[in-house]
C-alpha cells in the first residue's frame, strides 16, 4: 500500500475508496456499452464523525482547503458563508443531495481526507471522493444501501449537482473493485463479472502532469455527438435506443446519414464495444499479448476517431510500446489530458517506468508520474 502523506484523525467513520482505471472501453459506458476497469490501490481516505446540528464541515489535507455547508440549503451549491462551493467540494455536497433526494438520512458531518489519487489525472479521484461520502453518510445514520444503487445516486450526484455527464462506470468501478481481477461490466444491464488479469503482469499509469476539467472540456460535446448520431440512425434503424445497438456492418450501411464528426464519434463506439468483447475473451485464456494489442487499437481510435488524445499522450504510448516487456498502452479516462494506462510484464516493470519517464522527459521537457499498481478492493469501511 503506498505511503500516506498525511495522517487523519482516529475519528469513529473511517472509509477507503480506491480510484480506478480503465483498460479498455473508452467513451463508452454513457453509449450502454461494455467496459473493463479496475480499482486500483491507490485511495482517497476519509475520517469522520457525526454533528449535532446539519452543518458539513470538510478539511482536505491535500489541498490545505476547509470547506463547510449546511444540508438545508444544498439546492443554493453555496458553503456556510453563502459563496459558490468550491470545485472539489462540490462533490460531497451533490452526494448529500442525491442521499436526501432519494428519501436518506443525511446528517451533519465533520470530515478530513487526504488522498493519494492525483487530482483531474483521469482516475476518479471524484468518484472515490462520492463513495467515500456515501459510505460515511450511511454509517453515520445507520442505514446501509446495495452497491449498485449507491453507485447510481453518486452518478446523479456527478451529473445533476457537479454538471459532469459520466456515465456509471466509475463509480461503479469504486464500489464493486475486486483484488487481482479487472472487472466486466455491461452499462446498460448492470451486469458484471470479475476477471483475473493475465498472470505475471502488472498495471503502470503514466500520468502526463496534463489536466483538465471534464464539465469545460469537450467532453460533454462528445457525449452529445454520440447521443445525435443515436437518433439520426434510429430514424433508417428502429429500435435503436443508443450506439450499443449498433453493429459495424449497419454502420457502414447507413453513415450517409451522419456528419462527419458523428460518424468518426460513432465508429469509435462501435467498435470500442466489440475490443472490449474481445479482450474479456483474451483474459479468459490469458493473453496477455493479445489484449495489449486491444489496447493499441483502442488508443488510436481515441486519437484518430473520438479525437480526445493529445501528443503528450500519444507520445506516452509510443514510447511504452517500444520498450521491452509493454504488452500494450493507451490513454485512459476521458482524454485531452491526465494518464495512459500500460499492461507490462511483472518483472519489467521497473525498468519500464524508468525508460517510459526517461523518453518522456527527453521529448517534451515534462516529468511523467508512474505508478505500479494492482486491481483493488472496492470502498470499504476500514477494519470491515
Amino acid at each position: 500500500m503506498p505511503d500516506q502523506k498525511f495522517a487523519l484523525p482516529d475519528w469513529e467513520i473511517q472509509v477507503i475508496s480506491p480510484g480506478r482505471v480503465n483498460l479498455l472501453g473508452e467513451h463508452v459506458d454513457y453509449n450502454q456499452g461494455l467496459v473493463l476497469p479496475i480499482a486500483i490501490d491507490r485511495y482517497v481516505r476519509l475520517a469522520a464523525r457525526p454533528r449535532a446540528d446539519d452543518l458539513v464541515v470538510i478539511e482536505s489535507l491535500d489541498l490545505n482547503e476547509i470547506t463547510q455547508f449546511h444540508l438545508a440549503g444544498l439546492e443554493q451549491r453555496a458553503d456556510a458563508d453563502g459563496r459558490p462551493l468550491a470545485g472539489w467540494a462540490l462533490y460531497p455536497a451533490g452526494v448529500a443531495w442525491a442521499l436526501r433526494e432519494n428519501g436518506l438520512e443525511v446528517r451533519g458531518l465533520e470530515a478530513v481526507i487526504a488522498s493519494d489519487l492525483p487530482i483531474g489525472a483521469g482516475l476518479s479521484s471524484s468518484a472515490a471522493l462520492e463513495l467515500a461520502f456515501a459510505l460515511a453518510w450511511g454509517a453515520a445514520a445507520g442505514w446501509g444501501m446495495e452497491r449498485m444503487a449507491l453507485a447510481l445516486l453518486c452518478q446523479r450526484a456527478e451529473n445533476l449537482y457537479a454538471g459532469v455527464n459520466c456515465g456509471l462506470m466509475d463509480q461503479f468501478t469504486c464500489a464493486h473493485g475486486v483484488a487481482r481481477h479487472a472487472l466486466f461490466f455491461d452499462t446498460r444491464s448492470l451486469q458484471w463479472q470479475p476477471l483475473p488479469m493475465p498472470p505475471g503482469t502488472t498495471v503502470v499509469i503514466a500520468d502526463s502532469g496534463l489536466r483538465r476539467q471534464l464539465s469545460t472540456s469537450g467532453y460533454n460535446q462528445r457525449r452529445v455527438e454520440c447521443e445525435q448520431a443515436a437518433r439520426a440512425l434510429s430514424a433508417r434503424l428502429p429500435g435503436i435506443q443508443s450506439l450499443r445497438d449498433v453493429n459495424p456492418a449497419q454502420l457502414d450501411a447507413h453513415a450517409d446519414c451522419l456528419t462527419e464528426n458523428e460518424r468518426k464519434r460513432a465508429r469509435h463506439v462501435v467498435e470500442e464495444i466489440e475490443r472490449v468483447r474481445q479482450a474479456a475473451m483474451c483474459l479468459a485464456q490469458e493473453d496477455a499479448p493479445g489484449f495489449g494489442r486491444l489496447m493499441a487499437a483502442g488508443h488510436a481510435s481515441l486519437r484518430d476517431l473520438f479525437e480526445v488524445s493529445l501528443a503528450e499522450l500519444d507520445g506516452l504510448v509510443e514510447a511504452a510500446l517500444s520498450i521491452a516487456g509493454c504488452h500494450g498502452a493507451r490513454l485512459t479516462g476521458a482524454g485531452f489530458g491526465g494518464c495512459t494506462v500500460n499492461l507490462v510484464e511483472k518483472d519489467a516493470a521497473g525498468a519500464f517506468s524508468q525508460e517510459l519517464q526517461r523518453q518522456y522527459r527527453q521529448k517534451f521537457g515534462r516529468q511523467a508520474q508512474v505508478y505500479v499498481c494492482q486491481p483493488s478492493r472496492g470502498t470499504h469501511l476500514a477494519g470491515t
